[in-house]
């Protein structure tokens, strides 16, 4: 809701655990609540503005009606849910398959016909290749000072420096293919090479019925 022209798919897990007919009707449910959660936005926000508008003193809310502005401008498509058996294999092709062509839409994503520059190319092979590499822990850690000199030490990527490695991997975080919170301080300095390692760790900490399980130990 405060990124400009974003794109949201709705996606409705463990279709397993429902009957058919509940399925359709939960699908309707919550699309009808999206557009209602968006529509109250959209009240709010004009209701927010018109306040600001005409209080006795708006030249003290310019910054504060600017932002606002900005909010309401910010345009959200939001796609028909899809609704997976994640237990389901051809599911998950199903998704993927329903992801990829959305993406490749030109109208959805302007920029998906965008060229990258050939270093982006480059250094995405590079760090596929060092992931892969037998020396690379499960975990696929690595400080991000030390990956700079691990793909400055190939010859064609010689020139590499720090800043153009850092816009090359907030690409790659987009596109999954790395994990880079450059936001947390803690976590600025970490690339993630293994994005499924957190994936796999996430699961173990966050998941369907955890505090059953947990009281359920003796």
């Amino acid at each position: 809701m405060r990124v400009s022209n974003s794109v949201v798919l709705p996606v409705g897990t463990h279709v397993d655990c429902c009957q058919e007919q509940e399925v359709a009707e939960k699908t309707h449910d919550i699309t009808a609540r999206i557009t209602a959660m968006l529509a109250e936005r959209k009240s709010n926000l004009a209701h927010f503005i018109d306040n600001l508008e005409g209080s006795e003193e708006p030249k003290f809310y310019v910054d504060q009606w600017e932002r606002l502005k900005e909010m309401e401008s910010c345009t959200l498509t939001i796609l028909n849910l899809v609704a997976v058996n994640c237990m389901d294999h051809h599911d998950i092709r199903k998704v993927k398959a329903i992801i990829l062509k959305h993406v490749k839409n030109e109208e959805l994503f302007p920029e998906v016909v965008r060229v990258l520059p050939p270093i982006y190319r480059q250094v995405e092979a590079a760090i596929v290749d060092i992931a892969q590499s037998e020396g690379m822990a499960d975990h696929g850690m690595m400080d991000l000072q030390y990956l700079l000199s691990k793909l400055s030490q190939r010859k064609h990527l010689a020139s590499l420096d720090r800043e153009l490695l850092q816009d090359i991997l907030w690409y790659l975080h987009r596109i999954g293919l790395v994990v880079w919170y450059e936001e947390i301080k803690h976590l600025e300095s970490t690339v993630f090479l293994q994005p499924t390692f957190l994936i796999t760790m996430f699961k173990f900490l966050q998941r369907h019925h955890l505090v059953q399980q947990l009281e359920s130990i003796s």
